[in-house]
């Protein structure tokens, strides 16, 4: 049988795509330090509690919860419905270890101490 000098790049491109495709996807959440997760914020001017916001959405987000995106945590009165959703996703990726009403009081009442005690919980899922 005689090949198409195209065909050939054409099939080997198509099983590359798959091998990819079936790839299995890894879902990590960082362990951090929970008085890190206190003290930072502090320390940067709040910047590392968005940073913290950003990165825990995302990585509950891969882990199978539903929470917006995390520019809403700044826009007043709409950071209430995004705390009670990022509430929800600690309750999913924690499978129940810790719930939503407890998460969103510990962040809405204790500010960096709920983060440091939502990384806690985060912390014993962590692979």
């Amino acid at each position: 049988m005689v090949s198409k000098p195209g065909l050939d790049k054409f099939w080997g491109i198509c099983i590359i795509i798959h091998k990819f495709a079936r790839k299995e996807v890894i879902l990590i959440m960082k362990k951090r330090n929970p008085f890190l997760v206190f003290f930072l914020p502090y320390v940067t001017f709040g910047i590392y509690a968005l940073w913290w916001d950003f990165q825990t959405t995302d990585e509950m987000n891969t882990r199978g919860a539903a929470i917006p995106i995390a520019l809403l945590a700044i826009v007043p009165i709409v950071n209430w419905y995004w705390m009670w959703k990022f509430s929800q996703g600690v309750e999913t990726v924690t499978r129940g270890g810790m719930g939503t009403a407890a998460a969103f009081c510990w962040c809405f009442f204790l500010g960096t101490i709920g983060m440091a005690v939502v990384q806690s919980a985060l912390n014993k899922v962590t692979t």
